[in-house]
């Protein structure tokens, strides 16, 4: 088609769509494109795995369904241990076929100078399918055979010198390891064309069936009550070692290397901490076979992170990617630009609008950035936003997804799991925190514009608003999720009749789903959740470690310390801490781990434990646009084109009001919906007042016009005086700004006055 047929087109549309593919899915740079047989098998083995979550989760199987016991089918629900050591084997088998050890820097790679390095790394088969046998021979020895008996229980005497010690020792652990760690490092080195899977990583594929097989077997046995003492069996020592190598093999892959090298320095703690001094020291060191025991057990890597993996966030990765087959994506995106895009600054506006819809369908911050802010961060330079600035609004914006109702990224069910609070109850509590986020950045985006001199798009550039209000029924799985919620329906049968109406919601668009699309859907939410599982297995290890180590009571310790000076400072550094865990994070790891760390210390100070945890979640969240290390902002800066630190920076400005938000709900517990509704209305007025004001002293924009530096200032400390949240200091804020209106009114000082310190503004 010609450039003047487009334009043609352009004109004849009645109702431009700005928005088209938001819902394709992006490939990454060292992510294999499959074909023919290789695509089928891989693509199979990916639906099979997101329709067997499903099907555990609902307790559907062949079996239940015919009323047929069919032997070697599993039988739900799944004991959890097992069920969890299976959802991690599957991630990891999954993704280390799809993803390379590195990035395709082209496709056209001679085999010839690596064939070497693949036939070693073919080699590698041969230990890994001996470890595999190996545990196919322990279950079958477990099941069939005549070990005696504990409580119920086979035993597992496994103790240096017996014949059981010796053949998990020669026949398991020695090739597990020398499959697993050679495989991973010459994954390094092997170079296969883009659509060949490496040796090395069907390799480590068997290796994660190997593991999943011997300790689903040895977990059936007495041998579990020793997990976590010195007693550890042998076998699952070396299982859990590679079975952690693994994790943070594929974490690097999916997920770059800061949450490694962050896992790399509490592993390097766990068999260093005896050296140390002060509070990081333990009395004694651990064995390398009580460590990796323990780490691979429900006190870590099977623990909380990968409990909420398991269930809420693959069921609603699945949800998700149903939402995504019927396009529900470039409707959200539309919907936004027909609401907001004529306001001044208006594609900055949408972006707020979008990738707050996004964010309920979108598990990660930077994942939000590449699925909206391919549209509105070049739309947002086209009106005039310098690039830095267009990629930090949408990277705030994409950040505040992660704590917009009801979905709320997975950090939301992971606090569900610690806390023991009902999902609902974090939810509901969630709603006037994430409002205060969304109106501080609105409010600092629209000062920005109205700064800059700018105006909203044009009306025939826009979706018609008429039209899109009526596919407002593509809301319906979104409103069924949170009726069935508050009905009190669990979170997994809520989510399951989400994911069936968004199927039936597409009969009534373009986008029917029919079984093809239903099946594409699974496969797509299976390789979607491939990340996340590995993330939320990686914190796992460091949540193993500070369960083992005791380093959280120990930073409790100091948080106590530091409140009997002052709460505001106990408050400062855990809200520091927090922040520094999450750097360069994704938020579900960045909350597991400050979560360990940081929350308990906060409710030791007296802090109510919904409160604690939204303190430390929400800064968790935040850390995906604090500099130096900003992961949403980085991935903005990668689509705008500016510069990543800079982005990051002025991402930062852009959320500052957002850093006050914990404070005004600790402060205030109506604004977690902790009070009367009246109090609750007062608490939320007052608190979107106080982010008005701070917003206008950090843009120096109020009232329709600039303003000085000094009544900048006096609206950062109006604002601050309405954090606190009671009547006197609310009445404070509001008189001194007053104050600032009249003065602004009657003497109208110059906005170009330098400030002191630092020159013009």
């Amino acid at each position: 088609m010609t450039d003047s047929s487009h334009q043609q087109q352009y004109k004849d549309e009645k109702n431009p769509q700005i928005a088209q593919g938001v819902d394709e899915e992006a490939t990454e740079s060292n992510r294999r494109i499959l074909a023919g047989r290789t695509y089928v098998s891989i693509t199979a083995f990916a639906t099979l795995y997101a329709a067997f979550h499903m099907a555990a989760l609902n307790g559907v199987s062949i079996s239940s369904l015919t009323g047929i016991d069919i032997p070697f089918l599993p039988q739900f629900p799944l004991e959890t241990w097992n069920f969890r050591i299976v959802h991690i084997a599957g991630a990891l088998g999954l993704g280390f076929l799809l993803f390379s050890a590195q990035n395709f820097t082209n496709t056209g790679i001679s085999q010839r100078k690596h064939v070497m390095i693949s036939a070693v790394a073919a080699l590698l088969t041969i230990p890994a399918l001996i470890s595999s046998f190996s545990g196919i021979s322990f279950a079958i020895a477990i099941t069939y055979g005549n070990l005696p008996q504990m409580g119920g229980l086979t035993t597992w005497a496994a103790f240096p010198g017996t014949e059981i010690y010796t053949s998990e020792l020669q026949w398991f652990g020695i090739p597990l390891l020398i499959a697993t760690f050679g495989a991973i490092f010459l994954g390094w080195f092997e170079r296969r064309g883009r659509s060949q899977i490496a040796c090395s990583d069907i390799v480590l594929a068997i290796c994660g069936l190997s593991v999943a097989i011997y300790l689903i077997s040895i977990y059936s046995t007495a041998a579990r009550n020793a997990v976590g003492t010195p007693f550890v069996p042998i076998g699952v020592a070396f299982a859990a070692t590679a079975g952690t190598a693994m994790i943070l093999e594929l974490t690097r892959r999916v997920a770059g290397l800061a949450l490694v090298i962050i896992t790399g320095v509490f592993l390097a703690y766990t068999f260093a901490a005896h050296l140390l001094p002060g509070i990081l020291a333990v009395q004694s060191a651990y064995s390398w076979q009580r460590f990796f025991g323990h780490v691979y057990s429900d006190a870590g890597i099977l623990g909380p992170t990968t409990a909420v993996s398991s269930t809420y966030i693959i069921l609603f990765i699945i949800f998700a990617a149903f939402l995504q087959a019927s396009k529900v994506g470039d409707f959200f995106v539309n919907f936004a630009f027909a609401a907001a895009g004529r306001a001044r600054g208006g594609p900055a506006k949408v972006a707020i609008f979008a990738s707050g819809l996004m964010g309920m369908i979108n598990g990660t911050s930077a994942g939000n950035v590449v699925a909206t802010g391919s549209l509105t961060i070049p739309l947002m330079k086209r009106v005039g936003y310098h690039n830095k600035t267009a990629g930090a609004i949408e990277a705030a914006a994409s950040t505040g997804g992660q704590i917009m109702p009801p979905i709320m990224g997975a950090g939301a069910f992971i606090m569900a799991e610690i806390t023991g609070i009902p999902y609902q109850d974090i939810a509901i509590a969630a709603i006037i925190p994430a409002i205060l986020y969304f109106v501080s950045i609105y409010f600092m985006v629209d000062f920005e514009a109205a700064k800059l001199g700018m105006r909203g798009m044009n009306e025939d550039e826009l979706p018609k608003l008429n039209r899109m209000l009526r596919q407002v029924y593509l809301f319906i799985p979104i409103i069924i999720l949170i009726y069935a919620l508050f009905l009190g329906y669990s979170v997994i049968r809520a989510g399951t009749l989400a994911t069936v109406a968004a199927a039936v919601v597409s009969w009534l668009t373009p986008n029917r789903m029919n079984l093809r699309s239903i099946l594409k859907a699974f496969e797509l939410a299976g390789v979607m959740s491939i990340q996340i599982i590995a993330v939320c297995a990686c914190a796992g290890i460091i949540v193993g470690v500070i369960s083992l180590t005791g380093v959280g009571a120990r930073f409790s310790a100091v948080l106590l310390d530091l409140a009997s000076t002052s709460q505001l400072l106990a408050l400062f550094f855990a809200m520091c801490i927090a922040i520094l865990l999450g750097m360069g994070m994704p938020t579900t790891a960045a909350y597991a781990v400050a979560a360990s760390v940081v929350a308990p210390g906060l409710v030791q100070l007296g802090i109510p434990q919904l409160t604690a945890h939204f303190f430390v979640f929400y800064f968790a969240v935040l850390s995906a646009i604090t500099p130096p290390v900003a992961l949403a902002s980085y991935a903005a800066a990668g689509i705008s084109g500016a510069n990543p630190m800079q982005t990051s920076v002025t991402s930062f400005k852009i959320g500052i009001a957002a850093f006050i938000v914990p404070f005004m709900f600790f402060y205030n517990s109506a604004l977690l919906m902790d009070d009367g509704w009246l109090e609750i209305l007062r608490s939320t007025i007052s608190a979107i007042i106080g982010v008005f004001l701070l917003s206008s002293g950090v843009q120096g924009w109020f009232m329709s016009g600039r303003i000085v530096w000094f009544l900048r200032l006096g609206l950062i400390v109006a604002a601050l005086f309405m954090i606190e949240g009671r009547i006197m200091t609310d009445l404070l804020g509001v008189g001194f700004a007053l104050v600032i209106i009249i003065v602004q009114k009657v003497f109208s000082p110059n906005p170009n006055v330098p400030f002191p310190l630092r020159g013009a503004d």
